[in-house]
């Protein structure tokens, strides 16, 4: 379970474990919003597909912060009441049924790991684990039941499984179902006050805090062309006549800090001044 305020924006970081003399065990993560898949926008199925790719590859994908609308661009996930129109669910489904988030994650198969990581010739370690909920803009929502819905545009690549399809063990997975609730059941459920009401990008961004700027050398996916037809939540709000956002702006990072993989030992690349 997790809390957010209504129009709160999600992100979801991923690690995997290092096997000591190898390297990190590769995964292949699926994850859904409202069981509609994040980067086709098909409904939910159990298993992975790969035309197109239903998938991402931690710990090749760092990070998730929105719905894959095109190559190279996603939509924020942004937290909504479930039956209010603006959720990826309703819009791809015409139903308010699930809401929340799921995800499934399927293992590399141990002797294709073993093959491909040899002892002793990948040491690169993973980033930090966690999933964490960010620049959110907002107001509290009423709703009981929250989904996530597609909010502003972010330059995010998803990139392309590296290795074989057969390289998944599909028969050995593991799955998530995260419920979102909104301050009022946190409080209901826990009796505890949910977390403070996150920054604006606008406050954010005057803090000096920084934003990150992913790069590798993996090829990244095509968008979803189911994905690239949503409204975003700014977008349907203006036509329902409603301020779903009081307080969205865009801005322009200036404390960026760019984060680079796939590097040979010893090799370098130009920073940013």
């Amino acid at each position: 379970m997790l809390p957010m305020y209504q129009s709160e924006a999600l992100w979801l970081n991923f690690s995997t474990s290092f096997v000591e003399g190898r390297a990190c065990y590769p995964f292949a993560v699926k994850v859904a919003t409202g069981k509609v898949d994040a980067v086709t926008g098909e409904t939910w199925s159990n298993g992975l597909h790969s035309s197109p790719q239903d998938y991402l590859v931690a710990p090749t994908q760092p990070w998730l912060d929105g719905y894959c609308v095109e190559k190279g661009t996603i939509r924020q996930f942004v937290a909504m009441p479930l039956g209010s129109g603006y959720t990826a669910e309703e819009q791809v489904t015409g139903e308010a049924e699930h809401g929340g988030i799921q995800i499934i994650v399927y293992p590399m198969k141990r002797e294709v790991f073993e093959r491909r990581f040899p002892k002793g010739r990948h040491m690169m370690r993973s980033r930090a684990a966690g999933a964490s909920a960010e620049l959110g803009d907002l107001e509290v929502g009423t709703a009981l039941e929250m989904g996530l819905a597609p909010g502003g545009r972010m330059r995010q690549e998803i990139f392309a499984d590296p290795f074989d399809f057969s390289d998944w063990d599909t028969t050995a997975s593991s799955r998530c179902y995260v419920h979102v609730a909104n301050s009022l059941v946190w409080r209901a459920i826990t009796d505890g006050a949910p977390p403070t009401v996150p920054p604006t990008a606008k406050e954010y961004t005057r803090a000096g805090l920084p934003w990150f700027d992913y790069y590798s050398d993996g090829q990244p996916v095509e968008g979803s062309g189911t994905l690239a037809k949503l409204k975003s939540v700014l977008q349907i709000g203006k036509e329902k006549g409603d301020v779903p956002l009081p307080e969205n702006e865009s801005v322009t990072p200036e404390n960026v800090i760019g984060l680079v993989t796939d590097l040979a030992p010893g090799q370098v690349r130009e920073g940013r001044f």
